[in-house]
């Protein structure tokens, strides 16, 4: 034991007693050993699954082997984060009124300020307290969905959650709608029991999925994801998946809100008061507006800013190709003036389902 260092279990029970004090929903202990998965995370970029997501390329060793992120790590401490809104008071999981402007949809994670600011303070504390509490010579590092680790297989191991067969991490505690960080530590800790599978028969998740990129339980193909095809794809959305983004316009959520495990979710503390109202079921004709000062002001220190103005414009206009009427379209025949080649494409695509829903269908010949 490092000098100064508490007894093992005493470290772990102090761990959890903080990270509690922290706004923490969950947090648990695993091993330092490569997840089981690793193989299967493998298998999907030699597929292409991970489409231009050219960063889960990188270091793929390190993911199976996390002495070389960490020399000397002896234990990972996973960390549960809720985001959850009860749909009473939550615009996003309400249907827009008849008749009312297009609004879209932003899913529920992004609708607060950038999730990895938020979580770097108490990460911080948390861990500048666990390396004081295990003894001068420990070292730790943190994480929230930045580096190189195969979270959800070790908060599984960790007892967090279990991988659905939506491939995103379940808790019996917390429904779907939570957040994951990490701490790797070079102190010994106990670890947790693992959790296991309980998804049952459920295919839930996967019928609920609107553009089919839940291919078999547990594969995703991110080529056809919402979510990827919103936030990290950089071009044209393909023609055949545009119809099925419907009103989604960063992300989307449709698996997760699937899930029956929900009915146990609650409200975190650390998220609670720092949701954004402007962010849930915008105003799609309005957002159309957004030049690019506009724009970065506006999203500053949010997830949006990720997707830039062309992309979140490119999103917008699919939406309303969608669910758009004939109010939209003088903001898209501008749109399809814009000098970014992306949005104007996007516009004219939408001009035109607008259109064919507004023409009335020829009326046979009478005989």
């Amino acid at each position: 034991m490092s000098p100064g260092a508490m007894p093992k279990a005493e470290l772990k029970a102090a761990l959890v007693r903080r990270a509690a004090e922290l706004g923490f929903e969950a947090c648990r202990v695993t091993t330092a050993e490569p997840p089981a998965s690793a193989p299967d995370f493998e298998r999907a970029l030699a597929e292409g699954r991970h489409a231009e997501m050219a960063w889960l390329a990188k270091a793929p060793e390190k993911r199976a082997d996390l002495s070389r992120v960490l020399l000397g790590i002896r234990s990972v401490v996973t960390l549960a984060i809720s985001y959850h809104r009860d749909q009473h008071h939550d615009p996003s999981a309400q249907t827009a009124a008849p008749g009312s402007a297009p609004r879209g949809i932003v899913a529920r994670y992004a609708q607060h300020p950038d999730y990895h600011d938020l979580l770097k303070p108490p990460l911080q504390a948390l861990t500048t307290f666990l390396d004081a509490a295990a003894g001068v010579s420990q070292r730790s590092l943190w994480y929230v969905d930045t580096g190189p680790i195969l979270e959800r297989d070790l908060a599984q191991r960790a007892g967090i959650g279990f991988v659905g067969k939506h491939t995103n991490l379940i808790s019996r505690s917390l429904g779907n709608w939570f957040l994951l960080a990490e701490i790797l530590t070079t102190a010994e800790l106990e670890p947790d029991a693992p959790e296991h599978n309980r998804c049952g028969s459920c295919t839930r998740c996967l019928s609920a999925c609107p553009t089919g990129a839940l291919t078999t339980p547990f594969t995703l193909d991110a080529r056809r994801c919402i979510s990827y095809l919103t936030i990290e794809h950089r071009g044209s959305i393909p023609e055949d998946l545009r119809p099925g983004i419907g009103d989604r316009i960063f992300g989307c959520d449709d698996c997760l809100a699937a899930c029956p495990w929900n009915r146990f979710a609650r409200e975190g503390a650390l998220l609670r008061e720092h949701h954004r109202a402007d962010l849930t079921r915008p105003d799609l004709i309005e957002w159309l507006s957004l030049d690019e000062a506009t724009f970065k002001s506006r999203f500053a220190a949010t997830p949006l800013l990720r997707t830039k103005r062309r992309g979140l414009l490119r999103n917008v206009c699919v939406a309303l190709g969608n669910v758009g009427d004939a109010r939209a379209l003088p903001a898209l025949r501008r749109a399809a003036l814009d000098p970014e080649p992306l949005i104007a494409e996007h516009a004219a695509w939408a001009i035109a389902r607008i259109e064919s829903r507004s023409t009335p269908a020829p009326s046979s010949a009478t005989a």
